[in-house]
């Protein structure tokens, strides 16, 4: 436990070197599970206990309850496209727990090994955070959003499906009010995969080749027709991680993408498979799986974004 909490200081140096800008810093460990897809997705209750962490801002000094945003990170852990996200909340003072889903269990990035943890294990991170805030003395827990990216992103948005809440977010009872994804993960069929009343947003690169748009204008589809609240900001010409504070265009030429494959789909059983062939879905063993993805900045579409971004909270009642 005092090795992680020293990994989670060091991944948090570049924020504490800036903490004067805000009243109060406070990293919270917190117990959650990892479950496999099949687990999660099977509700089984013997899944593997881990300790992970988060780092809760809080940008107003008093006791009154502010608002708050859970930011879960993609693929490559938390980056610095996340510490801007945190300085333009606090800004608008909004607090923000940004959580650390890979220090606790030993992981450094899933970028060219994304088997090395369920997408969904993330969705259980977002619950027991909602759990840890909505019993903070400082947090409001009427007014609790989610913003992912990536495969944070992924679990944004599933954190609002009614079934994963009822078998996976059993402690407080408490929801989220707004759920916010940046190109997200949206290639996979649920069963049952209808969305709580909390509005679901994406934000989303129009020349994403790492996880194309296609998946998450179906997915909004499919929600707005069962009479979800939910939609798609299209960022036109936008890559991966186009709110990168900084930066050229770059490849990562070991990124692993299911780009190439169909809708990845739940069977009966809880089991991941791929709907064209039925056989079973892994990154390691599925032949639709490629390498190879551009990652950057796209400055217009960031600032399109930051406005989009406040102008949702303001109309969640989370800012003025």
């Amino acid at each position: 436990m005092r090795r992680f909490l020293a990994v989670l200081g060091l991944a948090c140096l570049p924020w504490m070197a800036e903490a004067q800008v805000v009243p109060r810093v406070e990293l919270h460990p917190f117990e959650t599970r990892t479950p496999t897809d099949q687990q999660f997705l099977t509700g089984a209750a013997d899944t593997s206990r881990v300790t992970i962490a988060g780092e809760l801002r809080l940008p107003v000094a008093g006791t009154d309850r502010l608002p708050a945003v859970v930011l879960l990170h993609g693929s490559g852990g938390i980056s610095s496209h996340l510490q801007a996200w945190v300085h333009e909340l606090n800004g608008m003072g909004i607090a923000t727990f940004v959580v650390d889903s890979f220090a606790g269990r030993e992981i450094t990035s899933t970028v060219a090994d994304q088997d090395r943890l369920s997408r969904l294990a993330m969705v259980v991170d977002a619950y027991r955070a909602l759990d840890l805030l909505a019993a903070h003395p400082r947090i409001d827990p009427a007014r609790v959003a989610v913003m992912g990216f990536s495969r944070g992103g992924g679990a944004a948005h599933w954190a609002a499906m009614d079934r994963f809440r009822e078998m996976h977010a059993a402690q407080s009872r408490a929801r989220y009010a707004l759920h916010i994804a940046f190109y997200p993960t949206c290639n996979r069929d649920f069963r049952d995969a209808l969305a709580t009343g909390a509005p679901v947003r994406i934000i989303h690169g129009t020349a994403d080749d790492f996880i194309p748009i296609t998946e998450c204008r179906d997915l909004i589809g499919r929600l707005r027709a069962a009479g979800r609240d939910a939609s798609i900001l299209e960022i036109p010409e936008a890559h991966h991680v186009f709110d990168a504070p900084a930066g050229n265009l770059s490849r990562a030429p070991q990124a692993q993408t299911t780009r190439g494959c169909p809708n990845i789909r739940e069977t009966p059983e809880g089991n991941l498979v791929n709907s064209a062939t039925g056989r079973p879905f892994t990154y390691a063993s599925d032949p639709c799986v490629e390498r190879g993805t551009t990652f950057g900045r796209d400055a217009a579409g960031l600032e399109t974004a930051r406005r989009t971004v406040r102008d949702m909270l303001v109309a969640a009642g989370f800012a003025r």
